[in-house]
Formats: C-alpha cells, sequence, structure tokens
C-alpha cells in the first residue's frame, strides 16, 4: 500500500466518520484532550442556536455565554479519558442565548478506534426542558386527583352518614343514599364542565333531567355561577324537592308537573339569589318557599 493510499483510505474513514455524525439527530460534539470541540453535528448547531465557526476549534467551556463552564462537568469530563469512565446524564440548567433557559442532560463516553485507545470524547446532549415541565404538571395533576379523591370519598360517607334511617327498610335507605349519590355524580359532572365553579342552569337542567321535560320545565332566570362549595349543597336541595315531588307532591299525580324559576336580587350587602321551585298538579295548584343562596 503506498503512501498514496493510506491518505485516500483516511480521508474516507473520515468523510464516512463525519457522515455518520452529521446523520444523528442527537446534539453532539467531538472533543480533544484538551475539551476543543473537534466534530460537531447540525443536530448540536441546531439545537443551541449557533453557527459551526463559532464552535469548530473552541473549548467547550468558552462555547456561548459559558454555559458549560461548570466545575462538576469539568471534573467528569477529564476523568472520561483517564479512566476510561463515562458521564450519564449530567444535568445542566443554564439560560442558554437565545432559546433560553433550557434543561439538558450531558453524556459523555471515550471514542475508541480500532485496535487502539482513544482520547478523543464523545458527548450528548439531551434537551429534557419539555419532558420535566410535562413531568411537573403530571405530578401536580396526580396530586391534585389524589386530593379531589380524599374529598370525595369523605362527602359519600357524609351522605351515607346524613341519610335518615329511622323507619325506612334497608331498601329504602338504599334507594335513597343512591338517589343522593347520583346527585353528587351530577354535581361533580356540571363541576368538571365549568371547571371549579358550575352553571346554575346547566345544574338545573342535570338534576331534573330523569324527570323528563315534559314534567319539568326550567324557566332560566340570569345567568349565574356558583362557586364548588354551592354546588352539591344546591344540587342536594334540588334532589329533595324532586323526591317529595314525587312521592307526595304534584309529580305523584298524572299529569303533574314542576317549574323551577330563579332571579338575583341585589342590595347593599350583596347579591342574592332566589330559586322558585313550583309544582302544578291536575287539582291544584302548590308552590313551595323559595329557595335562597347567597351570596350569587
Amino acid at each position: 500500500m503506498t503512501l498514496e493510499d493510506l491518505y485516500r483510505m483516511l480521508c474516507s474513514g473520515h468523510v464516512q466518520a463525519q457522515g455518520v455524525i452529521d446523520t444523528l439527530d442527537v446534539p453532539l460534539v467531538v472533543l480533544d484532550q484538551g475539551f476543543c470541540v473537534g466534530a460537531a453535528n447540525p443536530a448540536f448547531l441546531d439545537a443551541f442556536g449557533i453557527e459551526r465557526d463559532e464552535t469548530i476549534g473552541q473549548n467547550l467551556f468558552g462555547l456561548g455565554n459559558g454555559q458549560w463552564d461548570i466545575a462538576d462537568l469539568r471534573t467528569l469530563l477529564a476523568d472520561v479519558v483517564p479512566k476510561a469512565a463515562a458521564v450519564i446524564d449530567y444535568r445542566v440548567t443554564h439560560d442558554f442565548p437565545g432559546i433560553g433557559r433550557r434543561t439538558v442532560l450531558v453524556g459523555a463516553r471515550r471514542l475508541a478506534p480500532p485496535g487502539g485507545h482513544g482520547k478523543d470524547v464523545l458527548v450528548t446532549f439531551e434537551d429534557v426542558t419539555e419532558r420535566d415541565r410535562a413531568d411537573a404538571e403530571m405530578d401536580v395533576l396526580l396530586s391534585e386527583t389524589r386530593h379531589r379523591m380524599r374529598n370525595l370519598l369523605a362527602v359519600v360517607r357524609a351522605l351515607a352518614g346524613q341519610t335518615w334511617t329511622e323507619g325506612r327498610t334497608g331498601e329504602e335507605y338504599r334507594d335513597a343514599f343512591l338517589g343522593r349519590l347520583e346527585v353528587l355524580v351530577r354535581a361533580q359532572d356540571a363541576s368538571l364542565a365549568g371547571g371549579s365553579a358550575a352553571d346554575l342552569a346547566d345544574l338545573v337542567g342535570r338534576t331534573l333531567e330523569p324527570i323528563g321535560a315534559d314534567r319539568a320545565r326550567v324557566e332560566p332566570g340570569p345567568a349565574v355561577r356558583l362557586a364548588a362549595a354551592q354546588v352539591l349543597p344546591l344540587g342536594l336541595i334540588l334532589h329533595e324537592l324532586t323526591t317529595n315531588a314525587l312521592k307526595h307532591g304534584a309529580l305523584s299525580a298524572p299529569g303533574g308537573t314542576v317549574k323551577v324559576i330563579w332571579d338575583v336580587q341585589t342590595a347593599a350587602d350583596g347579591a342574592t339569589l332566589v330559586l322558585d321551585w313550583r309544582e302544578e298538579g291536575a287539582r291544584r295548584w302548590r308552590r313551595r318557599p323559595g329557595v335562597a343562596s347567597a351570596p350569587a
């Protein structure tokens, strides 16, 4: 093999190696013994918004505004060559020029060319900023879910304890409890549909839905947003009124109907919601006292 053939082989090998580096979509650089950048792939340049001529031949710790000039990282990389060690997922959080605050996992391994022990180091960079943000949001969501589940179970226990038992059979208690539990489900649906609050018209509609539109009429008043703490109590009130109407009131008679209307009364000390539950039977018209919830 002539010197020219050897030179051509070396050039070919270099081109192939550079091609492999440029093809990878993982940001990476190759450093020499002095931590100067010998090669950087397009993914690295794009990820950190820098030009190739600002990178090649420059010391890693001097790039940009010195974002990699970290004492621990210097020590870790210095140990890679003599000890054949590896840096795995070293976390760097920094305000990078042009791209803002990012969190990057740095990994490094010594290059081992065939038949020898190389002294160059391959350094990879994984931007995990969005992943960390998503993980943090998931942690908050799980924490909120656990909190809501504890609250929900506490409410279910309270419903079971507050459901009247005296003079009732087991079957009657079951039906009463399940009815109140259904109110809780509908109240939760109304709250979830409107965020932490709920729309009064939506809550009334969900509560009266089982009766049917032919026997329950809703005449919406002003738009009212109920606080989370108001949704379940008002839902239970409407449920009890519906139960009484089915057992003893207008809905117990053929052709009987109920009508729900409301208004908001404003005074110097705030606004008050006044809700009227009206029952009309086949032979008589019945009006129950209005239900008020303040403040509206």
